[in-house]
C-alpha cells in the first residue's frame, strides 16, 4: 500500500489537475445516478479563489494524485453566520484509481488542520438525496445536525438542491 502524502495546491499546473480530477469525480456520478457535480462545473479561477479564500490541499500516493479537497474558514451559505469554532470541508475528491482509503484520509488530514487551527468542529455537507454518502461521512464519525433546503438562487449563496449538514466534534 502506498503512503499518502499531502500539500497545499498551488496556482500554476496544480490547477489544472483540479479540474481534472473534479470533472472525473462528476462523471462518475452523472454514470452512477447521482445528479449533484457536472463535468466542466467548477473552472480553474473557483480553484484559484478556493487557494486565496481558504486552503486547497492535493493527496498523493506512488507519486500520483490520489485526490483533492477544500478547507473552508467559514460557510455562510450552508451554515450560516457562525463563530470561528470550525472547519469545512468541500469537493472531498477522489481519483476512482487510489487506494481504498484515500477518502479518509483526506478526512483525517482536514481533521487535523482544522485542529491545528484552535477550532474544535469539522463540518461538511452532502446532497440530502444522498444515503451512500451520508452513512461514509456517519460512519467516519460525522453526525447529521441539520439540512439545509436547496435555494433556486445560486448567485446570492446557496445550493439549487438540499443538503445535509453533519459535523464532528475534534478533539484538541
Amino acid at each position: 500500500m502506498n503512503t499518502i502524502t499531502f500539500r497545499l495546491a498551488e496556482d500554476g499546473p496544480d490547477v489544472a489537475v483540479l479540474v481534472e480530477l473534479y470533472d472525473a469525480a462528476a462523471r462518475w456520478m452523472q454514470a452512477s445516478g447521482i445528479a449533484q457535480w457536472r463535468p466542466g462545473g467548477k473552472s480553474e479561477e473557483h480553484f484559484r479563489l478556493r487557494m486565496k479564500e481558504g486552503e486547497v490541499w492535493l493527496a498523493e500516493a506512488g507519486g500520483r494524485t490520489a485526490g483533492a479537497y477544500e478547507l473552508w474558514w467559514s460557510d455562510e451559505p450552508a451554515w450560516g453566520p457562525q463563530p470561528p469554532e470550525a472547519g469545512y470541508v468541500h469537493r472531498l475528491m477522489v481519483d476512482r484509481g487510489a487506494a481504498a482509503g484515500t477518502g479518509r484520509a483526506m478526512l483525517a488530514h482536514a481533521e487535523r488542520r482544522i485542529a491545528e487551527a484552535d477550532r474544535e468542529w469539522a463540518r461538511l455537507d452532502c446532497l440530502a438525496s444522498n444515503p451512500r454518502l451520508r452513512t461514509y461521512y456517519e460512519g467516519a464519525g460525522y453526525t447529521v445536525v441539520g439540512e439545509q433546503p436547496g435555494k433556486q438562487d445560486e448567485d446570492n449563496g446557496g445550493s439549487p438542491y438540499a443538503v445535509t449538514l453533519l459535523e464532528k466534534r475534534l478533539g484538541r
